[in-house]
Parts: structure tokens; C-alpha cells; sequence
């Protein structure tokens, strides 16, 4: 701020205009124009100027930027409009001089092109553009070469020498002013270049003179310094300002010079003529305010400003004058940017601040007014304005929280965070620059579409990391980020120039990156921001107080309150305003306490957070800690003798509180009755009146908060000062609530317009349908695209429901932007509309609030609405302490209730886990607190349909319980549409315990309302929605006690068809298995809806319905229902098997093998003579109605009669053995299903022979045995055997084998495994392997040696198939023993066994095998011969049985056949001498033993 300048306004950040995209165009040039270089003063500094065009007007801003001389920046703005979102970059090949100029086209295709644009290149050439608008070069890249002119003016200037020093231009022309004094005008646009008049030079001479050219000339002048172009009475004068003073004027229609003074004579000595500028004439006067800028040519910083005045009279002739006193106005500090003159004012920018003087011929009367540039306010809230603010905060929150240290650093963020984000404070540009100096690799466009919170997650992100990997402490991170960012901030920001308005006397600002304007100081601001002199001069101030004397005592308390402040209120309220916005575990109460605390003792320094955050030695922190405590000893000491002074002036502390509550009352929010008729839009002005209602939020809340402070740290000292116990009473009682009150109002208003909007949230198909721009859809698209930017806050809800005042209809809506004073009174009236509504409708704020929160929730703002109903909550518990919170009108009840709709609407908007959990707790709470308010029946009733939350859609309720019924059931469709189950179910058990009471259930029978409901249909309806939400949050238990709760019966039975529904497709179908649910009275009901639900599942789910029935019945020891059920699931898959393939069908076999194994075990349990089931013709609809059969059934015995064939299907019960049976039928398929080898037992007769002959082949001969064992009895079991057997010996046969080696394995299998993998399943199965000779020899001898028994003449078969298959094989050893073992056993009988060497003598004669036959037979007589004489009886017994004469007979006859016919003579010859030789041994033998036997008798 200037020395000698009072401040009297504030510059207002536009929203919206740190976000441009540009359109960049490039400007083709020919290639035939040589200029010269350095022709024309180039682009020095940054240059913009704003030109405003039309009625209403259009603000035309171009910018050039010294980093980018060749580029032009330009915007197109309307004020009635939003900023603009797109401008155009015209990109030129030269560098462009510090000058453009902008008009409407008046020339010719203005529908086309409703601009014209002139430019100057520092090489001479000039362009001229015709500009459509700007949506039209959306897909252009280079300008069109037949929309501009270009033109080489170097070439027109007579003297080649002589360069461009100033340039201006107007509509159909543009003049250059030369170094040596000429002035030429091209008529660009309008004549053709070539054409003759197209240029003009402005001289004195005329007539036959001019011929002589420049030696005619007369007086010279000097260097052309500035050309101004200003239109009086239709006619166009040039300003001309040369180097060396000289003024002149000349009539751009006719050339001629009209007027010229040297204005040196004027000026001080030693001064350089710099900037002329040129302002509107007076109306109803004929003056013309002119400013030019001098600088010392001693000192270039040494500049002034000097203000004249010309006079002109437009009679006879055109004449013009200069009047005598001048203006002067130094610029003691910064250097001047831009100057503008308006009717009465002159705006000077600075490079500090904006001045402003008001044209006076007085020169000592005249007060300089200064305007404070947005970089204070920046560098303030960024902590850039004193060094130690931040580490204040961090002290202060780690004094406040010491009791929850893990709170510190998360609050402290939140200031920071929050301070970064402030309108005004947030641009884009520097935000993105910041980030890339952090290596953030994220683009400005990609930053651009981030939402508020975005922003915040990648700011955390950016300061976590620097505090993880730098090693740093949170505050360093968080004050490097800050002075980094102001440092972007403030390049990204430079000032470029002045934008006015005079028609409205809007005055605004161009920077780099955004727009602003200017506003006036309200009352607030110049009594906090400004002198004591001020303050008595405020009529609104003055006028609350009795006399000079309070006035005085005002003026005293202010600067103690100051004072005061400047310790430790700005960073203390930021504390405080943020404990106020989040949830913390101090309150605000105990905040002030602390502060105060603080004040008295210091902070507490001991903690390590705070002494790593200070960045230096322990020295340091110590030094920092001993100048706090001197700074407080002093602040104490001027308080204690300020307070003394006020008070012996005062003479009563009465009066000084008397005077503070008179202040106090012009903190109060103003409430301004208006009548609006008309909806605001959304433009420039609307959005400088939000942040002009910030600003000035901003500073009330904080001169309240100073007073709340002052007041507590007064009462903590109130012995010191002598303060009595009435007026402590006053203060806590009456003064300290009322700046609650006054904090709590205007906080809201700043919580309005800091924070942004949420995002809109596409929830369904139809809301992304509708955003598609079907029809006319554009509207909501654009305004879905504003919600959730940084600088489009709540507030701007607020203003579209602003109409304009019926006395001004042009008060809020405005088409050109309003001046400085106008903010002021708009935002007043918009700050009066927030507090009290349209024509002062709401008594209270709090009742105020009530609805601007359903405004909020109109437009989707939910969070925030929840959240300024929490504020007000809070508030009304401090306002209420001693009395019911609830209000008479049920206004308590409507805030509840709006509440809980937003905390719905919150959670349907995408919140998870633990957040979502709380929000849905906070939202049932606030449905039953508004359920159970004073007057909530009437007031939640009447609310009408049209507020956007959720309507009730009842009315007329007589009775508490009748509403709280209608309520909670409403309040439970509500939680079902969100599908919140948990709510539901609250509030569907809440109208459960109202049902009685409302229905008068004992006195009448059917309801006294519109459905005519009975009690029970009811009770019912609400049973079963609570059964449904149980369910939905998997309460099995509860949902089980809902359904037997429930007294309809109807319902009852459909809810749990449904629950055993959910809990089969849960997976927790065993839960009915357990005795976790009570199934008294429902145990048949639920057999039934299981059973019903197993005959129509498929059979492959999982869980299986079958096993489930089976562990349900044996959970309660009903064995036989339980095989029952199992077995019926055996039948299932007994028939899916049939259309499965074989890998598949394995599968499903196993499961039967299961599934009748259980059944049998089942069965184990009953008692013998109940061990029985029904059959499957009886018990299973199952088979019956998906596998029909009309075949008559046979019986077990009837099947078994013929010894072949299976049991299938029975009409009679089926008991142990018949399962049994099945079992092992299936046992044998799965075993073949695992080669691969379908089988189904078909019941025809010889069908089990085959399927025995199927297993042997094979090599499951267990299984073919088994089989056999279990179907066959007899002599059917013999000839199945010896079937079998002898399969078993042809293939040993056919290995042809040397058998007289025979590995002793007990085991059927010796080969390797080989594995495969079964089709669905991931379980492998082994198959049968190729046998190998040795195994089949095993296998035969193993299963003939096991089953002999069974059949005697088992090896007879063997051996005969053996000889059979191959005559010349050699019969293994182990098969001739059988043939000779027991011989020594058997002592009595004249017959032996089936199989014995007589038999085996018999095989070997018949089969040829004359060797073996004698080699027998010799055997048998030598063990005849070597028995004891003893035993003469013994040895004719045998020998008579095992060699009939007969076979004995054949064998010789056979040997004598053989050599008759000369085969084999001299062997067949051998064996029968052998043989006479033996039988006659044996006959002597016998004969011997014969007359033994006579002798001893």
C-alpha cells in the first residue's frame, strides 16, 4: 500500500478464469515482405488491454506476453455469462509490438466476422484479422489466409531511416508515429494497399507547400512517443505526445492539426515524456481529462503522473485549450503499470497495489485511495506474510490435542490443505507448475478435470512422500510446498493491465493466468483493516452509541482487541474454524479455553514433534521458547494497563460491555427484506459477489472470533482487572452467546462459499442415459460439468436461487460488470438471503438452515448438507443446554429427518466399509429421533413433494402410534430402495411393536384405513420384510425366527421356501442340520421344501439336497427316512448315468457307491425287522415322473430263481441284502467305467454270466468272483466258476509260458501304474494295466487254489482247458500237486476226491500225453511198493481208485496202436516195457500181500 493512501477496496478473483483452453491458430505471412528487423519497439514487458465493445457490452481482453512476444492471447467476455472457457492464440512469425487493437466490424461480413483486429510486428508489418467467433476455429489450425490483410507500412514511410516508435489504430485505420516526428494513417481494411489514398501522412502544410516535401515542413518535432486515438461529437482526434513535450491534436477526418502545446513548460526539470493517456469527456461539459507519465531521467524509479484538463468548443470552427493547473501525482513506491481515466477518476496499477484519485483542481484535498491486490491475500493465507505463522499452528494444535496425539498431524494437514484450496488462493496453473517442480507426473488437463477431492488426495500423496523420503517433518514439507507455491503463484499472476468499464465504472485487473475486478470496503473491513479515524467517521456506527465518550471507548477496545490479535488470532481462528467444519475430540468451547491457556502460560514445547518441526539445534528451539514467553509477558502487561486505562475512562465495566454489545450488534449479519421473483444465472458478476461474500465472511467471523477471545482471556484475568460478578455474568451469559450466534451465522456463510461442490454421481442407467444430450439436454450436461470443481462452491446453488429484488430488477442480474460499490450492496443482499430468506421468512438461522439444507439436497449436495445440519445441531446444544432442544414447530423433527435423507443419499453415492457402516447408523438414528419429536407428525407431513428429498406419501395420521407406524414403514421402503438391509429391518421391527396399538387389534377386526388390511395380513407383510433383510445381511437366525414369528400362515410357508432357497445358494444350507435354528412344529415343512427342492435341483449341485436330507435325518436319528433319501439320490444317479460318457459316468458311479454304502449303514441302525425302506415305485416321485416305467417289476426271488439276472426295480420294500446286491452291481461298473467300459445290467437271463465274462477280460477277477459268489447259488455258482477259471487258463495259455516257474504274489497286479485323468474332476484313477505271463499264471493258480473248495472238480477244468488250448503244454507243477495232495489224508474210502491222480491219468491218456500218463502212473505204484507191509489194506485201497483197469488198458493200447503204426516206435516201446514191467511187479505184489492177508486171518 502507498504511503499516504487509505485502503478502500479489495480485488475479487473471477472465477473460472485461471481455466482456459486455447485455441491455437497460427497466422500464415507472405513470403514476397522483407522487413527490417528492429523497424518498431518491441514487447519489453507484459501487455493487455480489455476493449469494450457494444451495448450490452462485450469485453474484448488481449494479452501479450514478453516470454512470447510472436503469440496473442484473446478473450471474448460477457458479463451476463460465465468466463469463458476457451480463447484464441493467434500465433504471428515476427515478434509483435506492445499494441492491439480490437473493434467491432463495421466495415463489411460482420454476420460473419463481428470483429476486427489490428496488429503491429516489430519488423513493420502490419495485420489485419477479421475474427469470427471463437467456437468456429475449433478445428482450425492456421488462420485462413483470405480473413487477413497483411501490409509492410515500412515501405510507405518516406524516410527508410526513421523507425515506428508508436502505433494505435481505429476502425478502418491504423497510424504509426515515427522517430522523426511524422504521423501516417492506413486506411487498412478499407482501401486497397495499391490503391492511391490507402496512406496518410498528418502535416502542418497545405496547398502548393507540400510539394517541398520534408525541407517545408517548417518546426520540427521530436520522436513520436504515444498516439491516442479519442472520439468527440462523431469525429476522431489524434492525440500525438512527442519526445520532447509537444502535444498535439489533429482532426483524423480532414489531417489538419486542430491543436498543439508543449507541455515541458509544465513539467518539472529533467523529466521524460513516457505514457499519454487520454480520457472520456465530461457529459454536459466540454472538458477532456488527459494524464501523462514523466520519469526522471536521474533516477529511473522517480515517476509522476500529472493530470490536465483541455477544453473544446465545436462551434465555428473546432477549438481546443489547455487549462493552466495541472495535477500532479507522484508515484513514491512501485513502478506504474497501466493507467486508465474514467469520468471522475484516474486508476493507476502498480506493480504493489491499484491507486485512485479523483480529479480535482485542490490538489491538497484530494485523498489517494488504495485497492489491496490479491498477492496480500495470498501471501496471508499461505503463511508467506510472517515467518513463524505456521509453526504457531502446529504448537497451538499440539497444545489444544495433547491429550490425543495422533489427531495433531491430520488437523494440521487439514488447515494447510484447507488455506490451499480457498477461492481466490487455488489456480490451477500454479498448482500444476508446483506439482512438476515435485517431478508429479500428472498433466494440466488431467489436473484440470480432478475434482476438489482428487486435488486433496494427490496434495496428501505429494506432502506424505516428501515426508517419508526426505526424512523431514511434516510442517517443513507443508511450508517448502507453501513458499514453493507462492512463488508460482505470484509468476503465474504478474500483472498485465487495467480493465474499465466506464459506462458502469467497473474497474477490474488483467494478470497472466486470470481476471479480476474491484470492489468497494464494507463498513467491517475499514473499521478492522483501516484507521480510528475511520471509525468515527462510519454514520452506521456512530449512530448505535449515546455519545463521544463510547465512540472513544470503541475506538480504545478495538486496538486492545487488535493488539490481541495479532499474538495469536489469525492463526488461533484458523484452529477454530476447522475444529468447527471437522469432527475432532476437543470442541470449540474447550479450543478457546485453551487458547486463552496459552496466552497466560505459553505453549508446552516438551514434545518431539514440535521440536523436530522448528528445523534447527536444541539451542533454537530454546531461544524460540524464550521469546514466546517474553512476547506474552508483554502482551499480559499492555492488556492488564490497557484494560486499566479503558476502565478509569469507562469508570464502570458496565458501560464498556454495554458498549461491546452495541458493536457486536453490527456484527450481526444484516437482514435485508426482499421480494425475489426472477432465478439468477450464473455469471461474472455472481461469481465476484460469492467471493466478495468470502471475503467479507471472512473478516467478520474473525473480528467475532477476536472478540470471543478477548471476552474469555477478560474473564480468565477478571481479579486483575476488577471485574465484578454481574458482569461475568453478563459476559457469559448474554455477550459470549450472542458472538456464538454471530460466529455460528457467519461461518456458515464462509462454509458456503470455500467449499466446493460434489461431483454429480450417475447412479443408474436412466441418469446416463439422460446425460447423453437427448433433446435439450445440454443445460444439465454443462451444469453436471461444474459440479465438483474447486471454484465453483455451494454458494453458487445459492445465487440460481436468488431472484432480483421487485425494486431493482437489474440488482443481481446484471449485462455489464457492476462497480465497486455495487458488489458491496449485492452482497449484502445475498448474505441477507442466505440468513433469512426470501422477504425475511425464517425467524431464525437455524430454522434458516433448515432450508438452504434442502436446497442442497435438491442439487445433489448431500455431504454438505448433512454437514451444515451437523453445524447447526451443535449449535442448538450450546443454545439449549438448560432447556428441550425441541422446538414447537417441529423444526427439530424436519432437520432430523432431512439429515437422515442425506446420510442415505451419501451412502448411495459409492461409500464402503467402516465409512458407509457409520452413515447408515447416523441415518436410522436421525429417522427414529424425527419419529419421536414434538410436532412431528404435523410438520413432517406437511412438507410438500416438491423439496427433493423422498416424499412420505401418507397423511392423516389421528394417533402417535398410527404416525410412528406409517413412519417407520416408509423409513423402511426408503432403506430397501437403497438396499440397505440393516435399516430396513430396524425400522420394519419398529412398526412391528406399533401394529397393536395403532390397529386397536383387540376391539376391531380389520383396519380403519384405505387398504382395509387386516391385523394379521399386516403383521405378516412386516414378518416377512424382516425375514427378507435378515436374509440380505445373513442372519440365518433371525430370518428363522421371523418366519415362525410370523401369524400368517400363507406367508409363513412362502418365506421359508425361500430361506431354505437362499441358504442352498449361500452355501449354508448345513445350518439346518445343526441345532443352531429351533424346527419345532416345522421339521415336516421343512422335509418337505427340501425334499421338493431336491426332486427339482440338479443332481450335480453343490451342496447335494439328497446328502443334506440324509445328515437332516440322521441329525434326528430317523435312520430309515435317512437311507431313504440317499437312496433315492442313488437313483438319480443312477439315471443321469445313463446320458453321461463313460470318463463322466465314473463320477457319478462313485458317488452311488457312496451314496448306497450310507444307506446301508443307515439301515445297520434300525432294528433288524424295521431294517427296510419303501421302493422307488412307491417313495420317489423322482423316477416315477422323469424316468417312467410300465414294465411289471419282478421280485428278488424271482430274479435270483434263474440265477442270472439283477434285482432292478421292486414293487415291495427294500431291505439290507437287496442294497447290498446294488452295491455290488455298481461296484463293478465303476471298476469298469475306469477302463473305460460301459456296462448297464439289462436283466435279460445269461446277463451277470457276461458281465463276469467282461470283468475276467478285464483283469478284475475280485470283482467277477464277487459277483458270482453274491448272484449265483449251486450247481449255477459250479458252472459259473468253471466258466470263469477257464477263461482265466486260456489266456495263460495263450501266453504259452514255461509254467514251471510261478512268482508267489499275493497281489493280482505287479506292473507299473499308469494314470488317468477323469473327465471333470481333478482326482486321478488307475487303470488295469497289460497282464504279463508270470501275473496270469499267478492269478490262475491263486484263484483256483481259493475257490476248489467251492467246486472239486475245478482243477479237472482248469487242467482239460489247458489241454484243450494247447495238447503239447507242459501243466504247471502247482496244478499236478493239486491233483495229488490230500492222497495221505484221506485213510478210509474207496473214492477219493473229485480232483486226484486217477482223474489227471485220465486227462493225460485222453489228451495223448502217454509220457506223463506212465510217468503217473509209476509214480503212483512206486509209492504204492514203498509202503510198510503194515499197511497191506491201505495200499489196495488206492491203487484200485486211481488206476481203473480200464484207462489202464487204453494206455497200452494206445502204445501199441502208435508202434504198429511207426510213430514213435522205439519211445511208445520203452514206456509199455516200463509199464509191463511195473503192473507185473504190482500183480506180484499184490498176490504176495494177498496170501499175507489169507495167512493172518
Amino acid at each position: 500500500m502507498g504511503t499516504g493512501s487509505a485502503l478502500a477496496g479489495k480485488e475479487v478473483p473471477v472465477v473460472g478464469s485461471d481455466v482456459v483452453r486455447w485455441i491455437d491458430l497460427s497466422v500464415p505471412s507472405s513470403s514476397n515482405i522483407a522487413a527490417a528487423d528492429a523497424a518498431a519497439p518491441p514487447t519489453a514487458d507484459d501487455r493487455a488491454s480489455c476493449f469494450v465493445i457494444g451495448d450490452p457490452p462485450t469485453y474484448l481482453i488481449w494479452k501479450i506476453h514478453k516470454a512470447q512476444p510472436q503469440t496473442l492471447e484473446l478473450l471474448e467476455l460477457t458479463a451476463s455469462k460465465e468466463f469463458p472457457r476457451v480463447g484464441l492464440r493467434f500465433t504471428f512469425t515476427d515478434a509483435l509490438c506492445p499494441f492491439a487493437f480490437i473493434c467491432k466490424n463495421e466495415i463489411s461480413g460482420a454476420s460473419r466476422f463481428p470483429y476486427l483486429l489490428y496488429v503491429l510486428t516489430v519488423s513493420g508489418v502490419a495485420y489485419f484479422l477479421r475474427i469470427r467467433n471463437v467456437s468456429a476455429y475449433a478445428s482450425l489450425s492456421i488462420f485462413p489466409v483470405n480473413e487477413l490483410l497483411e501490409v509492410n507500412v515500412r515501405g510507405y514511410i518516406p524516410n527508410h531511416t526513421a523507425a515506428i516508435t508508436a502505433v494505435t489504430a481505429t476502425v478502418g485505420g491504423l497510424l504509426v508515429g515515427t522517430s522523426d516526428g511524422s504521423v501516417f494513417c492506413f486506411q487498412l481494411g478499407v482501401v486497397d494497399p495499391s490503391a492511391p489514398g490507402f496512406v496518410r501522412e498528418l502535416r502542418d502544410e497545405s496547398g502548393i507547400s507540400r510539394l517541398w516535401g520534408l525541407i517545408s515542413r517548417g518546426k520540427m518535432v521530436g520522436t513520436v512517443q504515444e498516439l491516442v486515438i479519442l472520439e468527440l461529437h462523431d469525429k476522431k482526434f489524434v492525440f500525438v505526445l512527442h519526445l520532447d513535450g509537444t502535444l498535439r491534436i489533429w482532426d483524423l477526418a480532414s489531417g489538419s492539426r486542430v491543436f498543439s502545446y508543449n507541455m515541458g513548460i509544465m513539467t518539472m526539470e529533467g523529466a521524460t515524456f513516457v505514457r499519454l493517456w487520454v480520457g472520456p469527456s465530461y457529459p454536459n461539459s466540454s472538458i477532456i481529462p488527459l494524464a501523462i507519465l514523466y520519469r526522471d531521467t536521474s533516477d529511473e524509479n522517480s515517476e509522476m503522473i500529472s493530470l490536465y484538463s483541455i477544453l473544446y468548443n465545436f462551434g465555428d470552427r473546432i477549438v481546443f485549450s489547455m487549462e493552466p493547473s495541472a495535477q500532479n501525482i507522484p508515484l513514491e513506491e512501485g513502478r506504474c503499470l497501466d493507467v486508465k481515466l474514467t469520468l471522475d477518476k484516474i486508476w493507476i496499477l502498480k506493480d504493489d497495489e491499484l491507486v485512485s484519485h479523483a480529479f480535482s483542481t485542490n490538489i491538497d484535498e484530494v485523498e489517494a485511495l488504495s485497492y489491496a491486490l490479491q498477492e496480500e491475500f495470498v501471501a496471508d493465507q499461505l503463511f508467506q506474510s510472517t515467518e513463524h505463522l505456521a509453526d504457531e499452528i502446529l504448537r497451538i494444535t499440539h497444545s489444544i490435542f495433547s491429550s490425543s496425539k495422533d489427531d495433531i498431524l491430520p488437523f494440521v494437514s487439514s488447515v494447510f490443505l484447507r488455506r490451499l484450496l480457498l477461492p481466490g488462493v487455488h489456480h490451477n496453473a500454479t498448482l500444476y507448475a508446483t506439482l512438476v517442480e515435485y517431478s508429479r507426473h500428472l498433466g494440466e488437463s488431467e489436473l484440470q478435470t480432478l475434482t476438489a477431492d482428487g486435488l486433496k488426495k494427490e496434495i496428501l500423496s505429494l506432502i506424505e512422500h516428501e515426508v517419508g523420503s526426505e526424512k523431514v517433518s511434516l510442517l517443513h514439507c507443508w511450508k517448502c510446498f507453501f513458499t514453493r507455491y507462492f512463488h508460482n503463484w505470484c509468476k503465474n499472476n504478474a500483472l498485465y493491465g487495467l480493465l474499465v468499464d466506464s459506462s458502469s465504472d467497473a474497474v477490474g485487473l488483467i494478470r497472466k493466468n486470470s481476471i479480476s475486478l474491484f470492489r468497494s470496503l464494507e463498513d467491517i473491513e475499514r473499521i478492522v483493516e483501516g484507521s480510528s479515524d475511520e471509525v468515527s467517521e462510519l454514520t452506521g456506527l456512530v449512530d448505535i452509541f449515546d455519545d463521544d465518550l463510547e465512540c472513544e471507548i470503541l475506538i480504545e477496545l478495538l486496538r486492545c482487541v487488535a493488539s490481541f490479535s495479532q499474538q495469536l488470532g489469525k492463526t488461533a481462528s484458523s484452529i477454530f474454524y476447522e475444529s468447527l467444519l471437522t469432527t475432532t475430540v476437543v470442541s470449540s468451547e474447550d479450543i478457546v479455553c485453551y487458547i486463552v491457556k496459552i496466552l497466560e502460560t505459553g505453549y508446552c514445547m516438551s514434545s518431539p514433534v514440535l521440536q523436530t518441526s522448528t528445523s534447527g539445534d536444541h539451542i533454537v528451539v530454546l531461544e524460540k521458547e524464550l521469546a514466546d514467553h517474553k512476547s506474552l509477558r508483554k502482551l499480559s502487561v499492555d492488556m492488564f494497563l490497557s484494560l486499566q486505562g479503558l476502565h478509569k475512562k469507562a469508570s464502570a465495566w458496565g458501560r464498556i460491555l454495554n458498549v461491546i454489545e452495541c458493536f457486536l450488534k453490527f456484527l450481526v449479519p444484516q437482514k435485508v427484506i426482499q421480494k425475489y421473483d426472477t432465478e439468477m444465472s450464473s455469471n461474472i458478476n455472481s461469481s465476484v459477489i460469492v467471493h466478495t461474500t468470502y471475503q467479507i465472511a471472512k473478516v467478520m467471523f474473525e473480528s467475532a472470533w477476536d472478540f470471543l477471545l478477548f471476552l474469555s482471556y477478560l474473564v480468565d484475568i477478571s481479579g486483575q482487572v476488577h471485574l465484578s460478578h454481574d458482569d461475568i455474568n453478563k459476559v457469559q451469559l448474554e455477550l459470549v452467546p450472542m458472538l456464538q450466534d454471530i460466529i455460528f451465522e457467519w461461518l456458515i456463510i464462509i462454509f458456503f462459499t470455500i467449499t466446493p461442490t460434489a461431483a454429480a454421481v450417475t447412479e443408474d442407467f436412466n441418469s446416463k442415459l439422460s446425460s447423453l444430450q437427448i433433446d435439450n439436454n445440454m443445460g444439465k450436461r454443462l451444469w453436471n460439468d461444474k459440479l465438483g470443481r474447486c471454484d465453483f462452491t455451494l454458494a453458487f446453488i445459492f445465487l440460481l436461487n436468488v431472484g432480483s429484488s421487485s425494486l431493482d430488477h437489474s440488482h443481481f442480474y446484471s449485462e455489464r460488470f457492476s462497480n465497486v460499490q455495487s458488489f458491496i450492496n449485492r452482497t449484502r443482499d445475498f448474505i441477507s438471503w442466505i440468513i433469512c430468506g426470501q422477504a425475511g421468512g425464517s425467524s431464525t438461522f437455524l430454522s434458516r438452515s433448515i432450508d438452504l439444507a434442502f436446497i442442497l439436497f435438491k442439487h445433489d449436495q448431500y455431504g454438505a448438507a448433512e454437514q451444515l445440519l451437523t453445524i447447526a445441531e451443535a449449535h442448538l446444544l450450546k443454545e439449549k443446554t438448560s432447556q428441550s432442544i425441541q422446538d414447537a414447530d417441529g423444526g427439530w423433527c424436519i432437520r432430523h429427518h432431512l439429515l437422515g435423507c442425506c446420510l442415505l443419499a451419501e451412502v448411495q453415492c459409492g461409500l464402503h466399509g467402516t465409512q458407509k457402516d457409520k452413515k447408515v447408523s447416523d441415518a436410522i438414528r436421525c429417522f427414529f429421533r424425527s419419529s419421536s419429536g414434538n410436532g412431528a407428525s404435523v410438520a413432517l407431513q406437511s412438507l410438500s413433494d416438491d423439496l427433493g428429498i423422498p416424499y412420505l406419501g401418507f397423511s392423516g395420521c389421528t394417533s402417535i402410534a398410527e404416525w410412528k407406524l406409517q413412519y417407520y414403514q416408509w423409513a423402511m421402503q426408503l432403506f430397501e430402495r437403497y438396499s440397505i438391509s440393516e435399516g430396513a429391518c430396524q425400522f420394519a421391527l419398529a412398526a412391528l411393536e406399533q401394529v397393536d396399538e395403532a390397529l386397536h387389534m383387540k376391539d376391531e377386526k380389520y383396519l380403519n384405513n384405505s387398504v382395509n388390511e387386516s391385523v394379521t395380513t399386516i403383521k405378516g407383510r412386516l414378518w416377512a420384510n424382516v425375514f427378507i433383510f435378515a436374509l440380505d445381511l445373513g442372519r440365518y437366525y433371525d430370518a428363522y425366527c421371523a418366519i415362525i414369528s410370523n401369524p400368517d400362515e400363507e406367508s409363513k410357508c412362502i418365506c421359508l421356501r425361500r430361506f431354505i432357497n437362499i441358504l442352498y445358494e449361500q452355501g449354508a444350507i448345513k445350518i439346518l442340520c445343526s441345532n443352531k435354528l429351533p424346527l419345532i412344529g416345522l421339521v415336516e415343512k421343512v422335509e418337505q421344501e427340501l425334499a421338493w427342492k431336491a426332486e427339482r435341483s440338479d443332481i450335480s449341485a453343490k451342496p447335494n439336497l439328497y446328502k443334506l436330507l440324509y445328515a437332516f435325518q440322521l441329525h434326528r436319528h430317523n435312520w430309515r427316512r435317512a437311507a431313504n433319501y440317499i437312496y433315492m439320490y442313488s437313483a438319480r444317479l443312477r439315471t443321469e448315468a445313463a446320458l453321461k460318457d463313460s470318463v463322466g459316468s465314473s463320477l457319478m458311479l462313485q458317488e452311488r457307491l457312496n451314496a448306497l454304502s450310507a444307506a446301508v449303514n443307515a439301515l445297520h441302525l434300525v432294528h433288524p425287522a424295521y431294517a427296510w425302506i419303501d421302493s422307488l415305485a412307491e417313495g420317489s416321485s423322482v423316477v416315477n415322473e422323469h424316468y417312467p416305467s410300465k414294465k411289471a417289476k419282478r421280485t428278488p426271488d424271482e430274479l435270483s430263481a434263474d440265477n442270472d439276472v439283477e434285482p432292478q426295480g421292486w414293487t415291495s420294500s427294500i431291505d439290507i441284502e437287496k442294497l447290498e446286491n446294488e452295491f455290488v452291481l455298481t461296484s463293478a461298473e465303476y471298476m469298469l467305467s475306469l477302463v473305460n467300459v460301459k456296462w448297464t445290467f439289462s436283466g435279460k437271463h445269461g446277463a451277470l454270466s457276461d458281465f463276469a465274462d467282461i470283468l475276467v477280460r478285464n483283469n478284475f477277477y475280485d470283482m467277477a468272483f464277487t459277483v458270482l459268489l453274491k448272484f449265483f447259488k449251486g450247481s449255477g455258482l459250479k458252472r459259473e466258476l468253471e466258466r470263469v477259471l477257464s477263461s482265466i487258463a486260456l489266456k495263460c495259455c495263450l501266453d504259452k509260458v514255461e509254467s514251471t516257474w510261478v512268482e508267489e504274489h499275493s497281489h493280482l497286479l505287479t506292473s507299473a501304474k499308469h494314470d488317468m485323468v477323469v473327465h471333470g474332476s481333478p482326482i486321478t484313477v488307475p487303470t488295469i494295466p497289460p497282464t504279463d505271463r508270470n501275473s496270469c499264471w499267478a492269478t490262475l493258480k491263486l484263484y483256483l487254489e481259493k475257490y476248489k473248495d467251492f467246486h472239486g472238480r475245478l482243477p479237472i477244468i482248469v487242467a482239460e482247458t489247458l489241454l484243450r488250448a494247447d495238447p503239447k503244454i507242459e501243466l504247471p507243477l502247482w496244478l499236478v500237486q493239486l491233483f495229488k495232495e490230500g492222497q495221505k489224508e484221506r485213510l478210509w474210502g474207496m473214492t477219493g476226491k473229485e480232483s486226484n491222480p486217477a482223474s489227471l491219468f485220465q486227462l493225460f491218456v485222453t489228451y495223448d500225453r502217454y509220457a506223463e500218463a506212465t510217468s503217473l502212473l509209476l509214480e503212483c505204484i512206486d509209492s504204492f511198493a514203498s509202503m510198510r507191509p503194515a499197511d497191506i489194506i491201505r495200499r489196495k485201497r488206492p491203487f484200485a481208485v486211481w488206476f481203473p483197469y480200464t484207462t489202464i488198458e487204453r494206455l497200452l493200447y494206445r502204445l501199441e496202436e502208435l508202434i504198429r503204426m511207426g510213430h514213435m516206435v522205439d519211445h511208445c516201446d520203452k514206456l509199455k516195457k516200463v509199464l509191463h514191467g511195473s503192473l507185473q511187479n504190482h500183480l506180484k505184489m499184490l498176490k504176495v500181500d494177498s496170501d499175507d492177508a489169507i495167512s493172518v486171518s
